[in-house]
């Protein structure tokens, strides 16, 4: 490696330039990088949803769920898929195994789905791939001054959402709450008794109205022509003056107006809103993009006076934060680096020589990661904050090396150039054993790969441009630099010496220390906390009420309302957004929920309590006492991932019931349990009619009565220039029994009742089923202390497996607890396969076994301070804490190489005894700057508030600066302690002749 030394002496003139170069590209290219909160990624689940106006959950089960199940049964990759069918909707979830191209699977289902015909009234089935590309950028409020007309909709339709449009690097802008006009008739009853026509007829009359039929083709006037009967309603007049019987007009017996839909409500912090929701494509700046939108939000005004749009929310402010937050601990880090350098070096040059590479590095790193493809996201700029006290490891090693010969020797070309080749290799093979760390994420799967190679990438770049620069630049540098520097002298350690020479005559008494040590570490670990990753403070809030399913919808829409002007009332809340019903645009994004429930979307202002806003609502309960009110983080930024699920899966209805309330009772009372909660099915009263087939056909039957009892689609006319659907009303409105008994439905005799063909029993109805891989299914759901998962999930685990259970029952634990299980797994895996990747680069380099191994050493002690610290500072262990791990890999064995090297270069002229003695006095300098600098890097990184962003890397700061801590001591005293044992014939030897020498 010292080509690269005596390249750079000898092109002088353009190493400046190569330097100016990199430091414009890097500043260049971290403009020019995208700014997003998250790497795009996708999550191993697919989702299927579709609305259907008045069908029951056993209809939607029947019409929808079972044929979609089996349609996509045999999709490859899929895992698990679970179904739910309830009043209005059905939703299915398919679970994939991790290493599956998302984008393929959602290729298969939606071609499984293909030749799915699914009944009248319902949507077409939305296929949603999960991916953090759904995080909206930016929620807009439209309010118009005379609130929400059809006039207005059309304004946002046709003018203020295109100019949302044309902003480039949009994936798409939707609106929201435009409930859709219609014609409808409303036939009056009174009057179709009066003109003795039957409401099927006028059905049926209306339906044949607005239909285009081809009814073949012949030759007409020499020419094969195609002939269709065209049926055109194309006015409001000509529709009501319609002949729907003899003497009768549809003007006699029905109203028609032109409304909107009012199945589905939308209410903006009090008013009736539409909203717009805006999505940016994967290579986009999150920042300039929304600065786009905020610049049209506030132009709408201007150009379209009655109409106001103004930005509740974007995630373009968490990306700014998390760049201000990451910046700051880079920079605290850079200082702390330099105050240690100081301090050791204790000469002003040295250091400014040194702390070139932390700039220089960085410039470099940025534009290697914009020609990677990568963006600039919480995970990159975490990488650069806990690499940036590593980065000045190399330039360190060389220039206290430097530094060090030129107390002994005269400062020349020659000798800068034989001091960076004395070190040249250890700091090579160092700087590679760290990057080899990071070589085995490639084989990490799905999510976890998409969320942590941006992170390994950034270490990665770091690490091998700072090596070259410290190759390259700073001898340069030392060169013009330290010429005629006056510098201190340093003295060598003696009290290292003799803690040393203690330790190599009593070996055994300190290994067996350091074994205990370790061996309290790994017990510590069995009992401490672990846990998920710890979410950030949100900004977003999720607040839910949830009715009875046969709850009015007037009374559900009234509620909702009074817990809005409450919430509108707490001074933490910022904007506030109320749905209520289903919508297509919702089920295209996976949104569905029965018609009883009102959802809030809740946006907190800054820097405010945000639980102190959750128990103010959750005061509100006892005004509600027929309700269930539910307040959590809410959004991809939430706090989730702490809640564990036991999955329950049977063939009798009855028997899971009773199953998931035992389950229930065996998990409560565990410590740690916040909440259990169950989706048992909830029925409502219903009513079964059962036709007798000797005198009716049941479907026959039971179209007419679906249609007669729901708005029936009779086509679309043309008003305005604008196609809009006609809707013939619900025909009847049954209130009673004998309501129900006296509906008049065709037979082969005429009109006649219901009852005349059919019996009505009074039952229960499921408000909801569920399905698991076609199987009746169950699902308990605790949410728990996110720091106690792992113990909790071993509590719940022991518990279930004591129930007694029906043999046809079974029964699964899973949820955070198993994604933990999983990510784990593959973590330790990688751990594994890097420390082989160091033992074989450090064998390549030292051509031994003992070196190497002597070397590794220094690994697993590195755990004592790395739990330690963990238990100190009440740490759980989760997923960034065993990252942290990976790269104490690297970072540990770098100072032992370090060490080592300078051993194997004595040897040459030295007993093993003195070799050790003198290496570790000559490298504690150099060792003890780069730990502690490294150190000293992260303390931002513990000490940051837990704001979005910063608390991404605060278990992996606390591990690296335990393990880092005790790791240095134990290299310095205990890798010569083993590698003498390991040379121990040799060193004897060496011993017994010198002691017949003297």
């Amino acid at each position: 490696m010292t080509w690269f030394t005596k390249w750079a002496f000898s092109n002088k003139a353009a190493v400046i330039f190569l330097v100016i170069l990199i430091l414009g590209t890097g500043i260049g290219s971290y403009f020019k990088l995208p700014m997003e909160f998250l790497p795009s990624a996708d999550f191993p689940q697919i989702s299927v949803t579709v609305v259907g106006q008045g069908y029951d959950a056993k209809s939607m089960l029947d019409s929808a769920t079972t044929p979609i199940e089996k349609a996509v049964s045999s999709v490859p990759g899929k895992k698990e898929i679970f179904s739910t069918s309830s009043d209005g909707f059905m939703k299915i979830d398919m679970t994939f195994d991790s290493d599956i191209k998302m984008k393929d699977a959602q290729a298969s289902v939606q071609e499984a789905l293909s030749s799915i015909v699914l009944p009248a009234g319902m949507s077409k089935p939305f296929v949603i791939r999960l991916n953090t590309s759904m995080i909206p950028l930016s929620w807009v409020s439209l309010n118009f001054k005379d609130g929400i007309t059809k006039q207005n909709v059309e304004l946002a339709q046709e003018k203020i959402l295109p100019e949302f449009q044309k902003i480039r690097g949009l994936a798409s802008v939707a609106l929201g709450g435009t409930s859709v006009s219609q014609v409808i008739i409303h036939p009056d009853k009174d009057k179709l008794a009066s003109a003795k026509l039957p409401a099927q007829v006028l059905m049926g009359v209306l339906q044949g109205q607005n239909v285009t039929v081809n009814v073949g083709e012949r030759p007409i006037d020499g020419k094969t022509s195609a002939i269709k009967v065209v049926g055109n309603l194309n006015d409001l007049n000509t529709l009501t003056n319609l002949t729907v019987a003899p003497g009768v007009k549809l003007k006699d017996v029905a109203t028609v107006e032109v409304a909107a839909n009012k199945d589905t409500l939308t209410r903006i912090n009090g008013k009736d809103s539409l909203t717009l929701v805006v999505t940016k494509d994967a290579s986009s700046n999150a920042v300039d993009i929304s600065k786009e939108v905020d610049k049209i939000s506030e132009e709408i005004a201007t150009k379209y006076p009655n109409a106001t749009a103004e930005v509740i929310y974007s995630t373009a402010e968490s990306v700014v934060t998390s760049v201000n937050s990451m910046m700051r601990e880079v920079l605290l880090g850079a200082l702390f680096a330099t105050i240690v350098i100081l301090i050791f070096l204790r000469n002003v040059r040295s250091t400014f020589i040194t702390i070139v590479s932390i700039p220089l590095s960085l410039g470099l790193t940025l534009f290697l990661l914009s020609q990677s493809g990568v963006t600039l996201n919480i995970l990159t700029l975490g990488g650069v904050a806990v690499a940036v006290g590593r980065l000045v490891d190399d330039s360190i090693v060389v220039i206290e090396n430097i530094f060090r010969r030129t107390q002994k020797t005269e400062f020349s070309k020659e000798l800068i150039l034989d001091a960076t080749r004395e070190v040249a290799r250890a700091i090579t093979a160092s700087t590679l054993t760290t990057v080899a760390v990071f070589l085995p994420l490639g084989l990490l799967k799905g999510s976890l790969q998409a969320f942590l190679l941006p992170f390994a990438l950034t270490v990665t770049y770091s690490l091998l441009s700072s090596l070259l620069v410290a190759l390259t630049v700073v001898p340069v540098m030392s060169a013009w630099l330290l010429r005629k520097t006056k510098l201190k002298e340093h003295k060598e350690s003696q009290g290292l010496r003799n803690i040393l020479s203690w330790s190599l005559n009593h070996k055994f008494i300190s290994i067996l220390v350091s074994l205990i040590l370790f061996g309290g570490s790994i017990a510590l670990y069995f009992v401490m906390p672990k846990g998920a990753v710890a979410g950030s403070t949100a900004s977003q809030l999720s607040v839910t009420l949830s009715y009875a399913p046969e709850t009015p919808i007037s009374t559900v829409r009234e509620k909702a309302m009074e817990l809005e002007k409450f919430m509108l009332e707490q001074s933490e809340l910022d904007h506030l957004i109320l749905q209520q019903g289903n919508t297509e645009d919702n089920a295209k994004w996976g949104s569905v929920a029965p018609p009883t429930i009102a959802t809030f979307q809740v946006f907190m202002k800054k820097d405010v309590d945000t639980q102190h806003f959750i128990d103010q609502v959750i005061t509100q309960k006892s005004k509600y006492p027929d309700a269930d009110l539910q307040a959590g983080g809410g959004g991809f930024d939430g706090s989730s991932g702490s809640a564990i699920t036991v999955d329950l899966t049977g063939d009798s209805a009855k028997s899971l019931d009773q199953a998931a309330a035992d389950v229930i009772a065996a998990i409560k009372g565990i410590e740690g349990v916040e909440k259990v909660t169950s989706n048992q099915n909830v029925t409502k009263p219903g009513y079964s009619i059962t036709v007798d087939p000797a005198l009716a056909k049941p479907e026959e039957i039971a179209g007419t009565i679906r249609s007669l009892m729901n708005p029936t689609p009779i086509g679309s006319m043309k008003l305005e220039n604008k196609e809009i659907p006609v809707v013939l009303d619900a025909l009847i409105n049954p209130s009673t029994v004998s309501d129900l008994s006296n509906i008049q439905i065709m037979t082969a005799t005429g009109p006649a009742a219901l009852t005349s063909v059919a019996k009505i029993e009074k039952t229960n109805e499921s408000n909801t089923i569920l399905h698991k891989d076609s199987q009746q299914f169950l699902r308990v759901t605790a949410l728990v202390d996110s720091t106690k998962l792992s113990k909790i999930n071993t509590e719940i685990t022991k518990n279930t497996k004591d129930l007694k259970l029906p043999a046809h029952i079974a029964l699964s634990v899973g949820g955070a607890s198993a994604e933990q299980s999983s990510d784990f797994a593959d973590l330790f895996m990688t751990m594994g396969i890097s420390i082989g990747i160091v033992l074989l680069i450090m064998v390549i380099t030292f051509k031994s076994f003992r070196a190497p191994i002597a070397s590794m050493v220094s690994l697993p002690f590195a755990a004592v301070g790395a739990i330690v610290g963990m238990m100190i500072t009440k740490t759980s262990f989760d997923v960034t804490s065993i990252f942290g791990f990976l790269m104490l890999i690297g970072i540990v064995v770098t100072n032992a190489i370090v060490l080592i090297d300078r051993v194997k270069q004595n040897e040459e002229h030295m007993t093993i005894r003195e070799s050790l003695l003198e290496a570790a006095a000559t490298r504690m300098r150099p060792i003890l700057m780069t730990a502690v600098a490294t150190i000293c890097a992260m303390v931002p990184l513990v000490l940051a508030k837990a704001e979005e962003g910063s608390i991404v890397s605060r278990g992996l700061a606390v591990v690296v600066i335990g393990g880092l801590t005790s790791a240095t001591i134990f290299t310095l005293i205990m890798v010569p302690t083993v590698y003498e044992l390991l040379h121990a014939r040799k060193a004897k030897r060496q011993r017994r002749y010198l002691g017949t020498v003297r």
